[in-house]
């Protein structure tokens, strides 16, 4: 599954570099099909990966007893679903409070922005190549993630504008490539990649839920319902 996974990677990092392309996503209320994108995002975390993260439960406390935290073992998994929903909660914070007269973040505001969506997105990477998959897997996982990307990158050029188009899409779309090199050359403990998806969950709740939830976005209630029991239901089908 390398070839596919290279080219699953590919199509990734497409999104980043050509998103900013489709205008018509650029609208008050918000385009029916972010509302849709972000439906779907939700129903990848919540009907596949949070229900994939029990096979990984007794990884995590296998990992943390050996190490002597037997007591944080039975609550690490939802720890890291939780730290992964804090610490995106707490960028988009610092990116809303750290805006100049421009209506731009300031440029370390930028950049913390930038490289900690970068080591989402290379996590996101490692994992097509590092869980266990066959083409069909791969294809829903490229439709949730995917769509999870297009309304993350609608997002960040709310944010940081033209600052993000000069640099920003480049960094996100090469840490898709280069966490997907990382899963091809080398093999993490199966106690991080638990980790991993946990933290990741986390990230996608709430990078989803910022987006579709503000009121001042007019977001479109029947287009995010329609995307998210659309691709709930073709989860449980498939």
């Amino acid at each position: 599954m390398v070839v596919e996974s290279f080219i699953g990677a590919c199509i990734l990092a497409l999104v980043h570099l050509f998103a900013g392309r489709l205008r018509f996503l650029d609208v008050i209320p918000r385009s029916r099909w972010l509302s849709i994108a972000g439906g779907v995002a939700v129903a990848y975390a919540l009907v596949h990966l949070l229900p994939e993260l029990q096979q990984h439960h007794e990884v995590l406390r296998t990992a943390t007893s050996e190490h002597g935290f037997q007591w944080l073992g039975d609550h690490l998994l939802w720890l890291l679903v939780l730290a992964g929903l804090v610490v995106f909660y707490g960028l988009e914070k610092m990116a809303i409070r750290s805006k100049t007269k421009s209506g731009e973040p300031t440029s370390p505001a930028f950049w913390l922005h930038i490289i900690s969506y970068a080591i989402y997105n290379a996590l996101l990477g490692y994992l097509l190549v590092r869980e266990d998959r066959g083409l069909q897997s791969l294809a829903l996982y490229l439709v949730g993630i995917g769509l999870h990307f297009l309304v993350n990158d609608h997002g960040l050029r709310q944010h940081h504008r033209q600052r993000y188009h000069h640099a920003g899409r480049w960094v996100l779309s090469a840490a898709v490539l280069a966490g997907w090199a990382v899963g091809v050359t080398t093999e993490l403990h199966e106690a991080l990649t638990a980790a991993t998806i946990a933290f990741l969950s986390g990230g996608i709740l709430l990078n989803t839920f910022k987006e579709e939830l503000p009121e001042e976005r007019e977001s479109r209630f029947w287009a995010f319902a329609l995307g998210a029991f659309s691709y709930a239901g073709l989860l449980l089908v498939v």
